[in-house]
């Protein structure tokens, strides 16, 4: 066979299997597009209701400053013993009421009342030395007028005559500081209240200036808070404040079944303390509304509360904190991302876990918000609601009216409270 021959023979043998090559390429990667179609069109989307998706707008949200502190009595008053002796009489209990001037108990006043009775008669007795004092006096004066003493004699009885009368008035001193020990043996109430605690027991000997009861007035209260020295230049007289007794959720709801308790800022400390350097403040509670669905909190000085002051507002990007996940190293929430190309009626959304920089937490009624500093825009649209955690990827249908919901929802959406 000629050479020529032989080229034209490997030339055709090679374009058979080229053909063949491809004929097979093409046919497995029509085999994989059939698989394709075949799992797309397998693909069930995960349906969720309008209220699980929120699309995200900017909203009106007020700045707040965390805050925690004590309940207090406005008016309190510890009532001691200003004499010493045996204590008697002591009724009253922590939790009874008095009112103003009102007997609390007695102390035995034996003693007192015989140095009363000496007091009284050294004030007699000095008395009685004043009069006679006052009638050599008088006869002196008589008889230097008619030259039967001298004018020295005159003299010496009116110095006698001004320490008598400075005798007397030492004396009756005496006896008034002796009737007020008296008087101070009957201890009474300084003010309407309420016992707070009581320190002694009846029958027990007592010494000046040892405290027996404290009395407190519930009927106006405040709340003394620590505030940071980043916060404390925030807040102001007047402004508004919401505060919470821990501890107090429902066990079957989880939330909270008591009202918020209302109050304003009525003072602040001039100075910060010396080590902390942190500021105090005292909040006034204000008169609680009745609440047909919650409860209205009964408060005691000694319980403690927590909450925030509203110092301003703002403009801000907020999620519930419910549509934040933190399975992984940075917090993300679940994106939905229209598809451009798709069969059916309903748009076809994917899920993107969109990671996302968290900013203060926002209370907003029952629930918190949290601000949205960077990671989403205005018009996203994020899983907020019960679906829980779906894969990257996961095809969603929002149910009937979902945007319509979503967008309205988002416009009228109340003002939500912020933190600074």
């Amino acid at each position: 066979m000629k050479r020529s021959g032989r080229w034209a023979l490997a030339l055709a043998f090679v374009a058979v299997l080229g053909f063949v090559a491809w004929r097979a390429a093409s046919h497995q990667q029509q085999k994989k597009a059939a698989m394709q179609q075949t799992t797309q069109a397998r693909e069930l989307p995960t349906q969720v209701q309008a209220g699980e998706v929120l699309e995200l707008q900017p909203l009106t949200l007020n700045i707040t400053v965390p805050v925690n502190g004590v309940v207090q009595a406005v008016n309190s008053a510890v009532v001691k013993a200003y004499v010493a002796g045996q204590l008697r009489e002591l009724q009253v209990r922590e939790g009874d009421s008095v009112k103003k001037g009102q007997i609390l108990a007695r102390i035995d006043a034996t003693e007192v009342d015989a140095r009363w009775r000496q007091a009284q008669k050294q004030a007699d007795a000095a008395k009685a030395q004043l009069a006679i004092a006052q009638r050599q006096q008088d006869n002196n004066l008589a008889l230097v007028d008619k030259g039967f003493i001298s004018r020295t004699a005159l003299l010496t009885s009116a110095a006698n005559l001004d320490g008598a009368q400075a005798n007397l008035s030492a004396a009756q001193a005496a006896a008034d500081a002796a009737r007020k020990s008296v008087t101070d043996t009957v201890i009474t109430s300084p003010m309407d209240g309420q016992i707070a605690q009581r320190f002694v027991q009846d029958g027990e000997r007592v010494g000046v200036e040892a405290k027996l009861l404290e009395i407190v007035d519930g009927r106006q209260l405040e709340v003394q808070v620590q505030l940071a020295p980043a916060d404390s230049v925030y807040v102001q007289i007047g402004q508004a404040a919401q505060l919470q007794v821990p501890g107090t959720s429902s066990a079957n709801t989880g939330e909270d079944d008591l009202q918020p308790v209302q109050a304003q800022v009525a003072r602040i400390n001039p100075s910060a303390q010396t080590g902390s350097r942190t500021v105090a403040a005292y909040l006034k509670i204000l008169e609680l509304k009745a609440d047909s669905n919650k409860r209205t909190p009964q408060l005691r000085p000694g319980l403690f509360l927590q909450g925030f002051v509203t110092t301003g507002q703002s403009l801000q990007l907020a999620l519930p904190l419910t549509a934040v996940l933190t399975d992984k190293p940075q917090p993300y929430v679940q994106l939905l991302q229209r598809q451009a190309s798709q069969d059916g009626p309903a748009p076809l959304w994917r899920v993107v876990q969109a990671p996302v920089v968290l900013g203060p937490q926002t209370p907003h009624e029952a629930s918190t918000w949290v601000q949205i500093v960077s990671g989403l825009s205005a018009g996203d649209r994020v899983l907020v609601g019960a679906t829980g955690g779906l894969r990257e990827g996961t095809a969603v249908v929002i149910a009937a009216k979902a945007e319509q919901n979503s967008k309205s929802g988002a416009q009228t959406a109340p003002a939500a409270t912020g933190s600074q």
